[in-house]
């Protein structure tokens, strides 16, 4: 039942050269032990919370205001400045900072505004995040 043109599927033959056969490992450098970032074993997703990988210290600058403006005398704090970040990690941020304050807050146009003069709370969220928050304005 040998048909012409098509190739078995049995496994009876196998392949007549192998690429790779006439590699030899004398010739290949030696894998040395600082190729490998001393770390890599150690990183857990923060999300199991067995171990938590050192976050990077210089993410940026960070602006922290507290403004009044448009908003019938209520007083809002600001964090602006952020470079490099998505939305999904904002909004992260801001739930953060929502539970540590006891407040509302929301993500509106690239900023997080958190209800209320919550300035203290939120850098200390900002530094442990990695970011440098800088308090302007009044």
């Amino acid at each position: 039942m040998n048909n012409s043109g098509k190739v078995p599927t049995d496994g009876g033959q196998s392949l007549g050269q192998n690429p790779f056969g006439a590699l030899s490992a004398a010739g290949l450098p030696a894998a040395s032990k600082a190729s490998v970032p001393a770390n890599a074993g150690n990183v857990v997703h923060a999300s199991t919370g067995s171990s938590r990988a050192q976050p990077n210290k210089n993410r940026g600058r960070v602006d922290i205001k507290r403004s009044t403006a448009g908003r019938g005398g209520k007083t809002v704090t600001l964090v602006t400045g952020f470079v490099g970040i998505g939305l999904p990690e904002k909004e992260s941020l801001c739930k953060k900072m929502r539970s540590a304050c006891g407040c509302g807050g929301t993500v509106k146009d690239g900023d997080i505004e958190i209800q209320g003069d919550q300035r203290e709370k939120i850098a200390a969220i900002l530094s442990e995040a990695g970011f440098r928050p800088v308090f302007a304005g009044g």
